[in-house]
């Protein structure tokens, strides 16, 4: 069962090995108990490819994705997402499109995500959010 799916700017800072809070927690938690979306694994190879050092940079995605899951988006996030989206909208309180992928996935599986930009997904009603910076 996964409990936590990582939003992408804690993979960054797991990556880059700081800040050491993100990184106590992470290496806490079983690696079977966490993951990361297709849509934060496309969101780090799309940084990695307009990256200055390309080559690096996929490389460096390449082995921090060997250390956790993916897990493809199904249609059960897909339908998270269709009701999701359109309760933000008749509030007028829509999140990005990436962010509002990441919190329907993570929704549908019943998961936490963990994310140092709680700001868009605590709009989200019945996401269980962490911040491991904090």
């Amino acid at each position: 069962m996964i409990d936590y799916i990582l939003d992408t700017n804690i993979c960054i800072y797991l990556i880059k090995k700081k800040p050491i809070a993100v990184l106590s927690r992470f290496s806490h938690i079983p690696s079977n108990r966490m993951a990361i979306s297709s849509i934060t694994y496309g969101e780090l190879l799309y940084g990695a490819n307009k990256s200055q050092y390309r080559h690096k940079s996929l490389t460096v995605v390449s082995n921090f994705v060997a250390l956790t899951q993916v897990v493809q988006v199904d249609k059960e996030a897909a339908k998270h997402y269709g009701e999701i989206k359109a309760d933000l909208s008749k509030k007028g309180q829509i999140i990005g499109d990436n962010d509002l992928w990441i919190a329907a996935h993570t929704r549908s599986l019943g998961a936490t995500v963990v994310s140092n930009n709680l700001r868009e997904f605590d709009r989200v009603e019945g996401l269980k959010t962490e911040n491991w910076i904090k």
